[in-house]
């Protein structure tokens, strides 16, 4: 039945990492239920949810994607319609990390490796997830434009972002020392870099930089946006800079524009 699910995802053109995740969700559910698909029930569902919960403690975001790689077997799959009543845990709501940009200075100087240095600086500028900095061609730059074709984003789905002026002019000075033809501009062999390398990069940068807050991949687009909002852009043009299918995805980002909350007059100045 897991190969039957398998083919579904693949046919509705999901990524390999989604139809990887909900094979492994569903294989380990029904591990812990120790029953054929044909015989689970609602009440088999709650009691695996209960367990991500209680004993694997599991966060609201994980188990919620646990639910959705259910959800998408038992109903397309088998066209049993047992999770329909089942509520998935509110997710927390936690502000963005965002960079100053003493920080992002501090973080880019410390960077000696031309190629990470381009890496860091393509996620802040562009607002790129790290999946999709790491997989860039070349080809998708556009010099002239000064903009970034983003290839099969989240959901599948490609966008035109920006880039920097300055950051293209590093580009293409690295570009003209590379030596390999590989079409990724973060080449390795005949592929890209790996998210997890970039991670590394990433991790290893913030601490050579004493930085005292964690960095990690996302903190770079929390910092794209964030910057963008305060710098006037309107919150629909971010929202398709990023990718998101919702605004209100886009939204959580008001909460960290500090020059949004200057222009709110504090009640006590009133008196």
């Amino acid at each position: 039945m897991l190969d039957k699910l398998e083919t579904e995802l693949k046919i509705r053109g999901f990524s390999q990492k989604t139809v990887d995740s909900y094979l492994l969700h569903n294989q380990q559910f029904l591990n812990f239920t120790k029953k054929q698909p044909e015989q689970v029930e609602e009440q088999d569902i709650k009691n695996y949810l209960a367990y991500l919960i209680s004993d694997k403690k599991y966060k609201p975001r994980s188990v919620n994607l646990a639910l959705s790689s259910l959800k998408f077997f038992y109903h397309n799959i088998l066209n049993k319609k047992i999770i329909e009543n089942i509520k998935p845990p509110k997710l927390d709501k936690k502000i963005p990390t965002v960079l100053t940009n003493d920080e992002v200075k501090a973080l880019l100087n410390v960077l000696e490796n031309p190629k990470h240095k381009i890496l860091i600086s393509l996620m802040l500028s562009s607002g790129l997830r790290v999946s999709e900095a790491v997989s860039v061609k070349v080809d998708d730059i556009n010099f002239n434009d000064k903009t970034l074709i983003v290839r099969s984003g989240k959901g599948n789905k490609d966008r035109i972002t920006i880039i920097s002026e300055k950051l293209l002019e590093d580009i293409k000075a690295y570009l003209e020392k590379r030596k390999d033809k590989n079409p990724y501009l973060f080449s390795i062999r005949d592929t890209h870099v790996t998210i997890k390398l970039a991670q590394k990069i990433i991790k290893q940068a913030a601490t050579n930089a004493n930085l005292n807050k964690r960095i990690y991949c996302h903190a770079l687009r929390s910092t794209f946006a964030t910057n963008l909002l305060n710098n006037g852009v309107n919150l629909r043009y971010i929202q398709a800079l990023l990718g998101h299918a919702n605004l209100s995805t886009t939204e959580i980002y008001t909460q960290v524009s500090t020059e949004e909350l200057k222009k709110i007059k504090n009640p006590l100045d009133l008196l």
